[in-house]
């Protein structure tokens, strides 16, 4: 059974959550305060956690910042309606998506579900241009140096890599992660692909920007040189 914890100090938001959410056959969790959010998010085992960032004790991002030095559970953060700062430090931080208050149960659901269904069954190891990766172990590694990935950012990899030399559209990309389209105000797959360049940090080019379309992940440096640039 899939197990979902919910830390908003929101009481009434809590139980309505947790009754909408267990009709579908989850099995819900809930904590009201920034540390023991923390704790329990850090030692239980669950597969998605969903956290406001307006918490007593210890905001959601500090939250968040210190869960993703021990887990890569995903993790969807709920933002006060307007606030695109908090948005963005959240994804900054490690979140997976993010949903605005006030908001539908039913948008959580689906969001929940688009995450979820990624966790197919594992397909082989795949190596192109010194980037190697295990759907298995969910493991990466660049030029054999290991590299930590969040699970929206290995599934956003998995898909680029698994697609090396053609251009993967942000359309494409928001349908597979989200199961939604693109909105031009919607930032969040362009940040979880800095995110990936900077962690993959090297001196050439493996995601390329391709202007008004998507990503390429290249095969080699002719193909990052080739046409659109970064």
């Amino acid at each position: 059974m899939v197990r979902i914890l919910i830390v908003d100090d929101d009481v009434e938001l809590c139980a309505l959550l947790k009754e909408f959410l267990e009709r579908d056959g989850y099995e819900v969790s809930f904590v009201h305060e920034g540390p023991a959010g923390l704790i329990q998010a850090a030692t239980a085992i669950y597969d998605l956690v969903v956290l406001d960032l307006m918490l007593p004790g210890m905001d959601g991002i500090e939250v968040l910042k210190q869960l993703r030095e021990s887990s890569r559970v995903p993790v969807i953060i709920l933002t006060a309606r307007g606030e695109g700062e908090d948005r963005i430090a959240g994804l900054e931080s490690g979140a997976d998506d993010y949903l605005a208050k006030p908001f539908n149960p039913r948008e959580l659901q689906a969001r929940i579900r688009a995450i979820l269904r990624r966790a197919v069954a594992p397909r082989g190891r795949i190596e192109v241009n010194g980037v190697s990766l295990d759907p298995g172990t969910r493991e990466v590694f660049c030029d054999q140096r290991p590299v930590e990935m969040t699970t929206l950012e290995f599934d956003i990899l998995e898909l680029l890599v698994r697609s090396a030399g053609r251009v993967v559209s942000r359309d494409m990309l928001m349908e597979s992660m989200y199961n939604r389209k693109a909105t031009p105000f919607d930032r969040s797959i362009d940040m979880h692909v800095s995110h990936l360049r900077r962690k993959l940090e090297t001196t050439r080019t493996l995601i390329k920007t391709v202007r008004g379309i998507g990503y390429q992940f290249c095969r080699s440096a002719e193909e990052a040189a080739d046409g659109a640039g970064m």
